[in-house]
């Protein structure tokens, strides 16, 4: 039994070193890491043929993460925007979700094999404890097996094991805009063969730089973990979140540059200034492992229920009956291939989400202007009863992999997914809200949509080892995406004639090289992902909808490299370089193909220097991105911004820990995302912009004591 434990100990330190685009241990013997969602087998990421980027666990503490976006909005290829600087996450992957005003569209992020986005693109962000994650796994483009419907790639978050026995700790943060954090965790040996791990966190700020921004966020978890005598492992997790978040509308033109004169945005203009999400969710996480003859089996069974109000715009959703029920089963094993070993795994999964009776309502306060239109929401109470609706959304699917070797130092792995899924919605629209007009009125009455969609995701991969320190690889990897719920819908309610959406297709092509060695680790991944079948959106007045018209091609070069100067310094950069254009792209009588896609910007840096000396250690890094075009129609550029810098500092001794971080080092003035839209009132053309401002200078210390 103790050897059991010493090996799931060695697993978690291993998968614990440094990634390769942050180096802090000098001790090392290699710059590599663990991956584990490429190919779902623990692998290191030299040997995986896709560009995967890895986030240890000193990389989050060393942060004061206060939510995921600061520790993975630096990777090149990824785009991570948070409107209140809470947990919430407009997430993109090279350009993966550029056409969601909200949420994770064609991205899956997953916790401990469990997904956290839901069919309508949007993601439990509030469940995932910042204080519990021992890593972050970003894998980019399709192809995974590990995730489905999920063209644009996938995050996987691997929280804390319940074996781990160093995780003993109490931790507290104090920082600026009222920022505070606690975290204490206690980990109980039962017995010789049972563990129980207890966390608990607390975050909170009022982000008071801005009007209506504030969270905070409550969480406890239970973990229980047996081992069987016949080296089975049984891993139970039971946790429970209550979570406020606050969301603030972007601002226009004239609002952005007070920001820049001031640092403070008090107000805006938008309407909808009462926008926020409120919610609990209680999670449960059942994992087991255990051999069957010559077969590693891995079952899965997870469970979800949650609830929320949701003030949005135009609309507040009230959904308090949510469930979510899955499974998974996946087995492995070890055989021999061309005379050398290899690995066979395949799997089954189903998960269905259910909502049971969710509502909206009018806003209960407002006032309005010119023909009644509303003009600005007093508060976020309840009105006027507006929607009914219940949904169901099942996936039913398969996957199957070979790794193998069919001469010395080529690694091939050959995979398959394929998912059914099965969309259900019922309802009723008492109520709705025009667009146009900014008025409520009378609804369209009773509905019922069902589609089924069958998505496949093949993907072949090759690994070549030149030498102990440097591979190559090349990648071929597809997958379809079907819409969500709300494209759905709103296709079938607002089409002019009768259309069908099919599942869009993202094949990628991608060569590359790693480098790992004592003193050197270096990733250049070179790419072109095609998009055929878009799912684009038909602008059409106040009834939008969508429709499979687009063609995209998406070209790119990634680098992340570090290098180890002495055991003392240590210097590093990542960026990328990327053109996206859409080939074909038609809204309504706009023509954008050959325009590049809004919000892509044509490169990306970040530049590091890391120092350690004892117990003292720090970082200074700076980032910046170059300018993109602001719309489809490709009419105005923003230029971007650079030298936005952070400083991190820290000591740790004898379990004593502190750290201090010190986000937007030199108080730049800058918009994160900004967006533009051309509308016309009559004959008069306006022109609306929508800019989310950077956060200022934000200053957090954090101390923490491991027992």
């Amino acid at each position: 039994m103790h050897s059991n434990k010493l090996h799931l100990a060695v697993l978690a330190a291993i998968f614990s070193t440094q990634t390769s685009h942050v180096i802090a241990n000098d001790s090392i013997s290699e710059l590599d890491n663990i991956s584990i969602t490429a190919t779902k087998i623990e692998r290191a990421s030299k040997e995986v043929p896709q560009s995967v980027a890895v986030i240890d666990e000193q990389q989050i503490e060393r942060e004061n993460a206060m939510n995921i976006n600061d520790v993975i909005d630096n990777i090149p290829g990824v785009q991570a925007i948070s409107k209140n600087n809470g947990y919430d996450s407009r997430l993109i992957i090279r350009g993966a979700g550029l056409k969601a005003p909200y949420g994770v569209r064609e991205i899956m992020v997953i916790r401990d094999g469990v997904p956290m986005t839901d069919p309508d693109s949007f993601t439990r962000f509030d469940l995932i404890d910042i204080d519990d994650m021992e890593g972050v796994e970003i894998y980019k483009g399709p192809g995974s097996i590990f995730a489905s419907n999920a063209s644009g790639g996938v995050v996987f978050i691997k929280s804390k094991s319940v074996f781990d026995e160093q995780q003993d700790r109490v931790k507290v943060g104090v920082g600026s805009f009222g920022s505070r954090s606690m975290n204490a965790k206690k980990s109980i040996t039962l017995s010789e063969n049972d563990s129980l791990a207890i966390n608990f966190s607390r975050r909170q700020s009022d982000n008071d730089w801005r009007d209506w921004n504030d969270f905070d966020t409550t969480q406890f978890s239970l973990k229980h973990g047996h081992m069987f005598d016949d080296d089975s492992v049984l891993e139970t997790e039971i946790a429970y979140t209550e979570s406020n978040l606050q969301l603030p509308q972007s601002l226009n033109a004239s609002e952005f540059e007070a920001y820049k004169d001031t640092g403070e945005t008090t107000n805006t203009s938008s309407a909808w200034r009462k926008n926020g999400r409120y919610s609990n969710m209680l999670f449960v996480n059942s994992r087991y492992e255990t051999t069957m003859g010559e077969y590693t089996f891995k079952p899965q069974v997870y469970f979800t229920k949650w609830g929320h109000f949701h003030p949005v715009t135009g609309m507040i959703n009230d959904a308090q009956d949510n469930q979510v029920f899955g499974t998974d089963l996946a087995w492995n094993k070890k055989h021999e291939l061309f005379g050398n070993s290899a690995e066979f795994l395949f799997g089954l999964t189903a998960r269905t989400d259910i909502r049971n009776d969710g509502k909206k309502y009018e806003y209960a306060d407002y006032s309005t202007g010119f023909g009644g239109r509303i003009s600005e929401v007093l508060t976020d109470d309840k009105g006027t009863l507006a929607q009914v609706e219940d949904s169901q959304n099942t996936i039913l699917g398969a996957y199957i992999q070979d790794s193998f070797s069919p001469i010395e130092k080529l690694m091939v792995d050959i995979g398959l997914r394929y998912d059914r899924v099965d969309m259900s919605i019922d309802g009723n629209e008492y109520r709705a809200y025009n667009w146009s007009t900014g008025v409520y009125e009378d609804g369209t009455g009773a509905y019922s949509y069902d589609e089924t969609y069958h998505l496949f995701s093949p993907k072949i991969g090759l690994t070549y080892a030149l030498n102990d320190e440097l591979n190559i690889y090349g990648l071929v990897a597809s997958s379809n995406q079907a819409p969500t719920e709300s494209e759905m819908q709103a296709t079938r309610t607002n089409a002019p004639i009768n259309k069908e959406l099919d599942a869009s297709t993202s094949t990628n092509f991608e060569i590359g090289l790693k480098h790992r060695s004592k003193k050197w680790s270096t990733d250049l991944a070179v790419y072109l992902t095609k998009l055929n079948n878009e799912i684009v959106k038909v602008d059409n007045g106040d009834d939008d909808y969508y429709e499979n018209a687009g063609e995209t091609d998406k070209k790119g070069i990634e680098l992340t490299t570090a290098f180890h100067i002495n055991p003392n310094w240590s210097l590093g950069f990542s960026g990328s370089k990327t053109e996206y254009r859409y080939v074909d792209y038609l809204s309504g009588s706009d023509d954008y193909s050959g325009n590049s896609l809004r919000f892509s910007p044509d490169y990306q840096y970040s530049i590091f220097a890391d120092w350690k000396n004892g117990p003292y250690k720090a970082r200074i890094e700076t980032t910046g991105v170059g300018e993109y075009y602001m719309d489809d129609a490709n009419t105005e550029k923003y230029s971007g911004y650079s030298g936005v810098s952070h400083l991190t500092m820290g000591y740790a001794n004898k379990g004593h820990n502190i750290n201090l971080s010190i986000h937007n080092l030199t108080d730049e003035r800058y918009a994160s995302e900004v967006s533009k839209t051309i509308r016309y009132q009559g004959p008069t053309k306006i022109e609306d912009y929508y800019y989310t401002p950077g956060s200022p200078r934000n200053i957090m210390l954090s101390y923490q004591y491991k027992y």
